[in-house]
């Protein structure tokens, strides 16, 4: 089995500055946008990202998370996980632009998810996808409006992100089994 390191501490965060600055562009300026992160790294890559914006425009964005577990389709294919808390910011997310944050695009399952959950809390005025890693190999018509690096891999390959609120490192790690 062999690895190698595609983005260190300072690509990750060359990454979510950029992204940060095309979120705003994009929706000029942050009055109405909300940041929600995947549990577990796409929430303190949302928190980054919200400080990115705050740092580059001096506009608070508010952060939650939203849990998709028991949204996904591949629950009985998968071992059992426990749902981990979601935190929806104080006004809701009814007539805001909602910013998904996830470390990894993949399937776009996790995402699919991601939009049935945010139908039981409100109705967002658009939906965003802000990814750190996008490694291809879509099963669904899903696309990232952000992201941080394109990762072309195989099927065969894993691709891992490392956050240092979690992980006391930062990276993204292509693992090949081969």
């Amino acid at each position: 089995m062999s690895q190698r390191t595609v983005m260190d501490g300072g690509d990750i965060s060359r990454s979510i500055t950029r992204m940060a600055h095309e979120v705003l562009e994009r929706n000029h300026g942050a009055e109405s946008v909300i940041l929600l992160g995947i549990p577990s790294r796409g929430v303190p890559i949302a928190q980054r990202l919200a400080d990115a914006i705050k740092k580059a425009s001096g506009e608070v964005v508010p952060v939650g998370a939203l849990d998709v577990t028991m949204y996904r389709d591949d629950l009985r294919r998968n071992p059992t996980r426990a749902p981990s808390p979601t935190r929806i910011p104080e006004d809701g997310i009814d007539d805001k632009i909602v910013v998904l944050v996830d470390d990894v695009f993949f399937s776009g399952r996790t995402i699919r998810a991601a939009l049935d959950a945010l139908t039981n809390i409100g109705r967002p005025t658009a939906v965003q996808l802000a990814v750190l890693a996008d490694r291809g190999h879509r099963e669904l018509p899903i696309r990232a409006d952000y992201v941080g690096k394109n990762l072309p891999t195989s099927r065969a390959e894993r691709v891992f992100v490392q956050v240092e609120e979690v992980d006391e490192t930062d990276a993204v790690i292509i693992e090949d089994p081969r």
